[in-house]
C-alpha cells in the first residue's frame, strides 16, 4: 500500500473548494479531519512497523476501518451538501486505494485467526490495569479521577476529568487511567479521542449514571457527529453506566457509541442508538434500547449474554433492530448477537401494533448473526426486511444458529440467497468473540466474563 498516496489523495479531499464554507460544511468537514486522522495513525503504525510485528488480523482491522472512516466522510459530505461537486477523482483514488489494500491482505489472512502479535490492545495495557474493568469495586479500587456533580469528587463534569486524563496521558503514554463518574445525570457531549489510549470509566450503575444529549440529524448534526457520547481512543473500558440520546422518535439519527470493552452498560436512544462505526469492539451484559437500526456501523462486534430492547416507534414504522455497514466483502466486520435476549421494552406496547425484524442491509455487503439468541415472538417470521427493494439481497451475509424462543423458527425466513441457517458449529465460528474480534488475545486483560467459542 503507498501510504504517501493515501495523504495526497486525504489532503485533496480535505482541501476541496469551498466545500467547508457551505451551509453545513462545516460539521462534516469536522467529521472528515477527525476520521481521517484517526486512520492515518493506525495506516502509518501498519505501514512504518516491520514485517511480523502487526498480525493479519490488525491489519485487516485497521484497513476496513480505513475504508470505513473514508466512506463516513463523504456520506456526511453528500448528506448537507449534495449540491457539491467535490474534486472527484481523489476520492475515488483513495477508496480504490483502500480496497486494493483490503484485497492484498485478505489471502495471506486465510487461517490466522489466531495469529495475534503485537494487537493495538494488547501491547499497550498496562499490567498493573488486569483484570480491573471485571474486578472493579467503588471501595477499593484505584481511580485516578472522580465525577460528582455535588462537588466531592476531583471534578463536577465528565469533560472536566477527561481533560485532566488527557493532560496526565501526555505525560505517562502507558497507565490505564480511571474515572469514576458517581451518580448523576449528565449532560454533556463526551469525545475521547484517538490520543486517549487507555481510558477507563466506571459508574455507579445503569440508569444512576447517565451520560445523555439531545443531539440528532433533524438538529444540524451528521450521524457520527450526533454522538452524545464519542470513542476514538484504543482500548477504552466502561461499565455500570448509561449512555443515552434522548432525541424522541420523531428525531433521526441519534448516535451513542464506538469502539473497545462495555460491562453492564445501557445504551438508550430509538432510531440508530448504538453506531458500532469500525474497528474490534466487545460488549458483556448490555442493554441495547432502540426502534430503527439502532445496532449499526461497520465495526467488528460482539454483543453477549445482552438484552436487545425493542422501543415503540413512529406510527406505521417498524422496528428493525441491526444495520450492518460492510461495503466490500474483503473486510472482515460484521455484528454478531451471541447469547442474548430479544424483548419488547418494558414501556412499549408492540404485539400486534409493529412488525420486528432482526436487521436490514444498510451496505452492499451488510454481514449480520444471531446466535444462541432468544428471539421473542415480535420478530417477524420473516425474519429480516429490505433496505430498498432487492438492493445488497445477494451480496449481504445474513446468518441464524440455534436461536430459542417463538421468533426463532426458520421455516418462514426470507428465501434470499445471502441468508444462511447454520447447520453445525463450524459454520457458525467464523462469527464467535474468538474468531470475528480476535478476542482471546485482549478481553481477557479486561477482566470481563466471555465466551470465546460458540
Amino acid at each position: 500500500m503507498s501510504f504517501g498516496t493515501y495523504l495526497d489523495d486525504k489532503t485533496e479531499i480535505v482541501n476541496a473548494k469551498n466545500w467547508s464554507t457551505e451551509r453545513g460544511g462545516s460539521t462534516a468537514f469536522s467529521d472528515c479531519m477527525k476520521l481521517y486522522e484517526d486512520s492515518e495513525y493506525r495506516l502509518r503504525r501498519l505501514v512504518l512497523i516491520g514485517d511480523g510485528e502487526i498480525s493479519g488480523d490488525d491489519g485487516l482491522a485497521w484497513l476496513s476501518g480505513a475504508l470505513t472512516s473514508h466512506l463516513t466522510c463523504l456520506d456526511g459530505v453528500h448528506q448537507f451538501l449534495p449540491q457539491l461537486t467535490m474534486q472527484t477523482c481523489y476520492h475515488q483514488n483513495l477508496t480504490i486505494l483502500l480496497r486494493r489494500a483490503l484485497d492484498l491482505y485478505a489471502p495471506g489472512d486465510q487461517g490466522t485467526e489466531n495469529d495475534h502479535k503485537a494487537g493495538p490492545l494488547r501491547s499497550s495495557n498496562s499490567s498493573t490495569s488486569e483484570g480491573l474493568l471485571g474486578s472493579w469495586k467503588t471501595s477499593t479500587s484505584r481511580t485516578d479521577f472522580v465525577v460528582a456533580k455535588d462537588g466531592t469528587g476531583t471534578h463536577k463534569t465528565v469533560n472536566e476529568a477527561v481533560a485532566a486524563a488527557l493532560a496526565h496521558r501526555k505525560r505517562n503514554q502507558n497507565d490505564r487511567l480511571v474515572i469514576h463518574v458517581k451518580a448523576g445525570v449528565y449532560t454533556e457531549k463526551v469525545e475521547i479521542t484517538r490520543e486517549m489510549k487507555n481510558l477507563m470509566f466506571v459508574g455507579d450503575g445503569i440508569d444512576r449514571t447517565v451520560i445523555t444529549g439531545k443531539r440528532n440529524v433533524i438538529d444540524g448534526a451528521t450521524t457520527f457527529n450526533s454522538a452524545s457520547f464519542i470513542v476514538s481512543g484504543d482500548g477504552f473500558w466502561a461499565r455500570d453506566m448509561t449512555f443515552e440520546n434522548t432525541a424522541g422518535p420523531e428525531k433521526q439519527q441519534a448516535v451513542a457509541s464506538d469502539l473497545s470493552v462495555f460491562y453492564r452498560c445501557s445504551f438508550k436512544g430509538f432510531q440508530d442508538t448504538l453506531f458500532v462505526h469500525s474497528q474490534r469492539q466487545f460488549y458483556r451484559d448490555c442493554h441495547v434500547y432502540g426502534t430503527i437500526d439502532f445496532i449499526f456501523g461497520n465495526a467488528a462486534v460482539v454483543l453477549q449474554n445482552c438484552d436487545i430492547l425493542l422501543r415503540q416507534p413512529m406510527q406505521h414504522q417498524g422496528n428493525m433492530i441491526t444495520a450492518q455497514g460492510r461495503e466490500d466483502p474483503n473486510e472482515r466486520t460484521g455484528i454478531s448477537i451471541h447469547m442474548s435476549r430479544v424483548v419488547a421494552a418494558p414501556d412499549s406496547q408492540l404485539k400486534g401494533t409493529t412488525r420486528s425484524y432482526l436487521g436490514r442491509p444498510w451496505k452492499k455487503f451488510s454481514r449480520t448473526v444471531f446466535m444462541k439468541t432468544d428471539l421473542d415472538g415480535l420478530i417477524d417470521p420473516e425474519g429480516w426486511t429490505e433496505w430498498s427493494g432487492s438492493f445488497a439481497i445477494s451480496t449481504l451475509f445474513y446468518g441464524e444458529y440455534m436461536n430459542t424462543g417463538v421468533g426463532a423458527s426458520t421455516e418462514r425466513r426470507v428465501k434470499w440467497p445471502g441468508f444462511h441457517v447454520f447447520r453445525d458449529a463450524r459454520e457458525a465460528t467464523p462469527f464467535t468473540a474468538a474468531t470475528l474480534i480476535q478476542g482471546e488475545s485482549w478481553i481477557p486483560m479486561s477482566g470481563v466474563p466471555f465466551f470465546a467459542g460458540v
